[in-house]
């Protein structure tokens, strides 16, 4: 294990994990904005400056996520981009997006089937694009 920390690309690491940071900033804001604000119950709501933790937060759960899948893409030895694109989908929408769906089936989600389908497919197209980002720069 302490091998494959020390033979990843942490270059790959960190721009991956900037994509994401960018990706989720424009996901949540311009793409799905309304429709986000919508699933959370905020719609109409008067436009707030987020605090910190909304911003730190994703950023250093999105640097786990992307170590996460770092290490297992260096211990499974996957090489090609077609292989991770396959294993990017598996985590997407095996772990990320069935979490993140599973995490909004409660009551404090007005709308999870919404949330999930937005939040989910982010993360799926997250778990692709790291994947892609880590094999490409291996």
């Amino acid at each position: 294990m302490f091998n494959v920390l020390l033979e990843m690309n942490w270059l790959a690491v960190v721009l991956a994990t900037l994509a994401l940071a960018m990706l989720g900033g424009v996901w949540f804001t311009v793409i799905f904005g309304k429709a986000y604000s919508l699933a959370l119950g905020k719609e109409g709501a008067p436009k707030e400056k987020p605090a910190p933790i909304y911003i730190v937060g994703p950023f250093v759960c999105g640097l786990v996520t992307t170590v996460s899948i770092a290490i297992l893409i260096y211990a499974l030895g996957i090489e090609s981009i077609v292989d991770a694109m396959i294993f990017g989908g598996i985590v997407g929408i095996g772990l990320l997006a069935a979490t993140t769906v599973n995490t909004a089936i409660n009551p404090n989600i007005p709308r999870p089937l919404l949330y999930g389908l937005i939040s989910g497919s982010y993360f799926l197209l997250s778990g692709l694009m790291v994947s892609v980002i880590v094999v490409a720069m291996k």
